[in-house]
């Protein structure tokens, strides 16, 4: 069983007895048209950009102890985040995970197969808004240690030792488009210098009952087609997060030891020309 990934009927069942707060992180017209009773919207977990720097991160830090706080958790509740499913929010349940992760929250869980799972089970939904039950929410400076900023990506971009793993889409890894907000959002298109790639849908696969992570031998197996093994360590990247810190989940749930977040990802390297970008399709390898 996943120690971070429950299933609808794990929830359902959790539901009667433990104390759990439900994070929709998905937009607030689809919360409002139907969400899991008692589920707060939290959609910022998605849109909120982050940089890498002392002042980003007290910035990030600050903002979701207080966002998460308001949605009532003090550390004694396990903290449950859903999107519509695993393969349409670019990963934004995961996105929450990860933040909480990076608060250093003990208790926190994604709702495999998202909403979409939830409704398929046919366990109940409500468009009724809980009352706020804010806490204080217990920050642990400490679990940082997940998250990277562009200087330490900087560093690892000349050690290759360490895999700088792309995650975003193949456009965005070829260099034709800069994001998923635009081809011409950010000023550069290209990849970080060295970086390896796993485009983030290969962590799952199509189930019966909508997409799924894959087992951990499968996943295994997607990070050795780039020389990744459980001992390699791993800077994770994207546009801004989301779909890398999908990655995240995936990796750890496979037992790769070493894997941390460059969080601010493309959206804040790209804007920084003193940084090294590779551009143009990647690098064929010749074949005897």
């Amino acid at each position: 069983m996943s120690d971070v990934l429950i299933s609808p009927a794990e929830l359902a069942e959790a539901m009667k007895s433990e104390k759990i707060v439900l994070i929709d992180t998905r937009d607030p017209d689809s919360y409002a048209a139907g969400h899991l009773p008692g589920a707060v919207n939290l959609h910022e977990i998605f849109t909120y950009l982050a940089t890498s720097t002392p002042e980003g991160f007290a910035e990030l830090r600050g903002k979701f102890a207080e966002a998460f706080g308001k949605a009532g958790l003090s550390g004694a509740e396990t903290a449950v985040i859903y999107e519509q499913s695993m393969n349409t929010g670019f990963g934004q349940s995961c996105r929450g995970y990860f933040l909480l992760s990076f608060l250093g929250y003990p208790k926190a869980k994604v709702l495999h197969g998202g909403y979409a799972a939830w409704v398929a089970g046919g366990f109940p939904i409500t468009d009724e808004v809980p009352a706020e039950k804010s806490a204080t929410f217990p920050v642990d400076l400490a679990a940082g240690k997940l998250i990277i900023d562009a200087s330490a990506m900087l560093s690892a971009v000349k050690d290759s030792a360490i895999a700088k793993l792309d995650v975003r889409d193949v456009d965005e890894w070829i260099g034709e488009s800069s994001s998923p907000y635009g081809k011409d959002f950010c000023p550069r298109k290209g990849r970080i210098p060295g970086a390896k790639w796993i485009e983030w849908y290969r962590m799952m696969k199509p189930t019966a009952d909508g997409p799924r992570f894959k087992s951990k031998p499968e996943i295994l197996a997607e990070c050795a087609s780039v020389g990744i093994t459980p001992d390699t360590p791993v800077y994770l990247y994207c546009f801004k997060g989301a779909r890398a810190s999908n990655t995240f989940l995936a990796l750890k749930e496979a037992g790769v030891k070493d894997v941390k977040m460059y969080f601010g990802s493309w959206n804040e390297w790209s804007r920084d020309p003193a940084l090294p970008v590779e551009e143009g399709p990647p690098k064929v390898l010749a074949t005897a």
